[in-house]
């Protein structure tokens, strides 16, 4: 339940955010750490790590308009790839700000880090690299997904 939740807090604050464009393709979520994300070590559990970036993603999907183009096409994001190092560990109640920053793309996949932070203090770092497919055309270069998302943002 708490996963709907922070959801549905993602979709409420991106919504009243300013709008992710081409070029400045860096967000941030800032949150703290319930009880349901720690392990039995009593700190945030690796797993969870990876949800909170994908929290990161449906915050650029919906402030960039791409959320928009893939309902309305179909279209399904897809990460292929994701690692992550970890400095400190995360612990109950700490507040933490989540960034993520498409650095670059080439003919298949999209290329991002994600930072943990608790305050100042970087406590994670990882980097992901992602897809976007159609069940009709399979994967869409993101040459052709920035072309969508482009035209998207011009006609608003």
């Amino acid at each position: 339940m708490n996963l709907y939740l922070r959801l549905l807090w993602v979709f409420f604050v991106a919504k009243r955010s300013s709008r992710i464009t081409e070029s400045n393709l860096y967000n941030e979520i800032n949150t703290f750490v319930l009880p349901n994300d720690l392990d039995l070590n009593l700190h945030v559990n690796n797993g969870r790590y990876m949800t909170l970036c994908d929290f990161n993603r449906v915050d650029l999907f919906i402030r960039s308009g791409l959320a928009s183009i893939m309902i309305k096409n179909k279209l399904a994001p897809i990460v292929a790839e994701h690692t992550m190092t970890y400095f400190k560990s995360l612990n109950l109640f700490n507040r933490i700000k989540i960034t993520m920053q498409i650095t670059h793309w080439d003919e298949k996949y999209f290329y991002s880090t994600h930072t943990f932070y608790r305050g100042e203090l970087k406590v994670a770092e990882g980097t992901s690299k992602s897809l976007v497919i159609s069940r009709k055309d399979g994967r869409i270069a993101p040459e052709r997904i920035v072309d969508m998302v482009n035209e998207y943002q011009s006609s608003r």
